[in-house]
């Protein structure tokens, strides 16, 4: 990572250093572009550095959302191999594993949730399956007594976003890309403009500043949604799979470390971790992973999903300017298939 810009001009300058705009990045530089990623704090800095990191199409399937069902379920393909590709290029472990997903519920109400979802899920030709209370925790032995049935989802996976992160990182120093510390205050079909001033030359220009997107002129709407996340640490992995409730969802790693998250919060660009958010997540871990209340506290977080007002990303050149933004709660699982479109928007530009 650079302070100054070593050049006045680059093939692709990529505005956001979360995980979207460096593996978009990262394959422009594959391509032989000359890439420079300006980041306003540090990579990963934003929601990429909190994120579970669950690559979970047919679990975060969505009422009213089935327009972004297809381009999840095709990222989630790609990942098995873009993760390989990156531990094979960097040597850095990003922690993918095709763990598959329980959604399970407590009580009635839950359970006539988690059905209505489960055949919301069907209809649409997605892998899951209902599974009784005794089934679950056949799979899931640490679940509590109370659960009354669950949602199976078999190809569900997850990975590490802060490995992730580390991993792109490399992967992009190594393929002769900078990322420069700065703050972006103005792009251009041809440049970007940073805070002192200073003008940099660009043949292309990808915006992919998430919720900070809004800032820049002739931007897509999008807002910020705030979610509060822990991390806990266990002697063992917790669970095998991703477990999910309409409350929270905990994702156990196999170094001990236990993600719960994540609450949803209409809050702007507040990123306070509140007592309230905080006890909710834990509460709603507990009622379904009772051994959870004996595990390590290490860290509560609070960061900015990027959401649009229809909850689909934004993938596109508009007036010159290439946006990747709006990602809301899949920015992790988009990356591969967002840098795929990305690059071949890209391409045919070069600085002169």
């Amino acid at each position: 990572m650079i302070d100054t810009p070593r050049r006045t001009g680059y093939d692709a300058v990529v505005v956001g250093g979360g995980v979207v705009g460096l593996a978009s990045a990262w394959r422009a530089a594959q391509r032989g572009l000359s890439v420079l990623v300006v980041e306003r704090d540090r990579p990963g800095a934003g929601a990429s550095g909190v994120a579970a990191g669950m690559l979970a199409p047919v679990t975060e399937a969505a009422f009213g959302e089935e327009g972004v069902l297809a381009l999840n379920a095709r990222s989630a393909q790609m990942w098995p191999a873009f993760a390989a590709e990156l531990a094979g290029h960097t040597g850095v472990d990003v922690g993918f594993r095709a763990s598959g997903a329980l959604v399970v519920g407590v009580d009635r109400d839950d359970a006539e949730e988690l059905r209505r979802q489960l055949h919301f899920q069907q209809s649409l030709g997605l892998d899951a399956e209902w599974l009784t209370s005794r089934e679950a925790r056949r799979l899931e032995p640490r679940l509590s007594p109370r659960v009354t049935g669950a949602i199976h989802a078999p190809e569900e996976a997850h990975v590490d976003p802060r490995s992730v992160v580390r991993a792109l990182v490399a992967a992009l120093e190594s393929d002769g890309a900078e990322i420069l510390m700065a703050t972006a205050s103005g792009v251009a079909p041809d440049s970007v403009t940073l805070g002192d001033g200073t003008r940099i030359r660009a043949g292309s220009v990808v915006v992919a500043a998430g919720c900070w997107t809004g800032s820049f002129e002739g931007a897509p709407v999008v807002r910020p949604v705030k979610g509060q996340i822990l991390r806990l640490r266990a002697s063992e992995p917790l669970t095998e799979r991703l477990v999910r409730t309409p409350r929270c969802y905990v994702v156990s790693r196999t170094s001990g470390e236990v993600v719960v998250g994540g609450t949803v919060e209409e809050r702007g660009f507040d990123t306070d971790v509140t007592a309230g958010g905080i006890h909710r997540l834990l509460e709603a871990a507990w009622e379904v992973l009772p051994e959870i209340e004996e595990l390590e506290f290490v860290e509560a977080s609070a960061r900015l999903r990027p959401a649009t007002p229809d909850n689909l990303p934004v993938i596109e050149e508009r007036d010159g300017i290439v946006w990747a933004t709006g990602h809301y709660r899949h920015g992790v699982l988009l990356a591969p298939v967002t840098a795929e479109a990305v690059v071949e928007m890209l391409e045919p530009a070069r600085v002169a």
